[in-house]
């Protein structure tokens, strides 16, 4: 599949639809369900969380030219914020024409913790609960059949001790488990009550929190780009020169926390609108991606931003990424069934890999805009667009709203209606 699709953000929706269609070999269901509202039943909806009313929608889009260890693929997205997408997609052509995106991954491993209380001697009943870990594995893993056939389980627990809490003595037990192609949080958490009582016994304590740890920091995926300093350039701003400012901009972020939220704020534009597309939990995605940045006692950047020998820019991104392709609203969600099937993925390793690319792709855009024109001036021409339907702007009155403010370098909702005025007093009969 060729993920380039020139000229792409100039079609109309319908032509855009017909595009990814062709690409992805969609159904004629498929095009339907994406070019109607309403791709979620309210029945459906009413089974997936309580109390429903109705059915919320966003924008969904396709970001291209995204090429991720030798193959194009086109990344469904869903989204509110004007130039996510457009920024995304920018600098993935940008990178494909260099290679693309490098990426690999650790296996799927999700934590389990189980919080044990009442120990008087916390080392002791830590070497107690090893010396049963065998037993502990194969009770886990007497929950979860299906999984063990698939290769996952529980395969090994870690014991760590608390000594001096405001609640006393603590032993967390976590036990590793290799969820395959799920997310997890169901099979950690039944596997941690399943052995509860067990540790209660070895260890003569009282068991009380038996639940996953959304730092998942042993499923790991990572990005990798490379591109010439000369491919950064734009008018006035020479590529050495580009290059020079985004590392700049990296080592702000590495050092100072304030601006370390935003630097991974940005990432995560790039992140959560493909976790939210395929149905997976981008709550705890941005959980464990933040916890992460903290893993060395302070905030920091969750990317790296280097100049090589030979001057080309170097960007990395390693993060935690606990998403799956099976269970939970990946299953129940028709378009996030879409949306894997666009991406074409096969395993949940793939997909958490190509979502770190498009992370590192957003995080070169924002840094780029930084490190040259600022940030406001490509985003808030997007933005106009949006200033303009809240002003009331119709059909082609949008774009032409949307572009003088632009032009003008004025974005505000009163200018955007006395545009409108203007616009409707010079088109109207006389």
């Amino acid at each position: 599949m060729d993920s380039q699709i020139p000229d792409f953000r100039s079609f109309t929706p319908a032509q855009r639809l017909e595009a990814i269609a062709l690409k992805a070999a969609l159904s004629a269901e498929d095009i339907r369900r994406l070019s109607q509202p309403g791709a979620l039943p309210l029945e459906t909806a009413d089974g997936m969380i309580e109390n429903v009313l109705g059915t919320f929608e966003l924008p969904y889009a396709v970001a291209g030219y995204f090429r991720v260890n030798g193959a194009d693929v086109l990344v469904p997205m869903a989204v509110e914020e004007p130039s996510v997408v457009a920024a995304a997609s920018h600098m993935a052509k940008i990178a494909h024409a260099h290679g693309g995106f490098q990426t690999s991954s650790t296996g799927p491993i999700m934590r389990a913790q189980i919080q044990v209380l009442g120990v008087s001697d916390p080392f002791g009943a830590r070497h107690a609960i090893l010396q049963h870990r065998q037993e502990i594995i194969d009770l886990a893993n007497s929950r979860d059949r299906v999984l063990n056939e698939l290769g996952g389980g529980c395969k090994d627990i870690e014991v760590h001790v608390f000594p001096g809490t405001a609640r006393g003595a603590m032993v967390i037990v976590h036990l590793l488990v290799d969820v395959r192609d799920a997310m997890g949080a169901n099979t950690v958490n039944t596997m941690a009550e399943a052995v509860a009582g067990r540790i209660e016994q070895i260890s003569a304590g009282q068991v009380r929190l038996r639940i996953l740890s959304n730092l998942a920091d042993l499923r790991l995926s990572r990005a990798r780009v490379r591109i010439p300093a000369t491919a950064l350039g734009s008018t006035g701003y020479p590529g050495q020169d580009v290059a020079e400012g985004i590392v700049d901009a990296y080592e702000f972020a590495s050092v100072d926390p304030y601006r370390a939220a935003t630097h991974n704020k940005g990432i995560m534009n790039g992140i959560d609108p493909i976790v939210v597309a395929t149905g997976n939990d981008w709550r705890a995605v941005e959980a464990g991606a933040h916890a992460y940045a903290c893993r060395q006692g302070r905030y920091t950047s969750l990317s790296a931003w280097e100049i090589a020998a030979n001057g080309d820019l170097v960007g990395t991104l390693e993060m935690p990424m606990s998403v799956g392709l099976v269970g939970g609203a990946t299953k129940t969600h028709p378009l996030a069934q879409l949306s894997l099937k666009i991406l074409g993925v096969r395993t949940a390793q793939e997909l958490g890999e190509i979502i770190v690319a498009v992370g590192l792709a957003q995080n070169m855009a924002a840094l780029r805009a930084l490190a040259t024109e600022g940030i406001q001036r490509g985003h808030m021409t997007l933005h106009a667009r949006n200033i303009a339907l809240a002003a009331g702007a119709q059909g082609d009155e949008i774009g032409w709203v949307a572009a003088r403010m632009a032009e003008a370098r004025d974005v505000r909702a009163d200018f955007a209606r006395e545009l409108l005025q203007q616009r409707r007093g010079a088109t109207s009969p006389n």
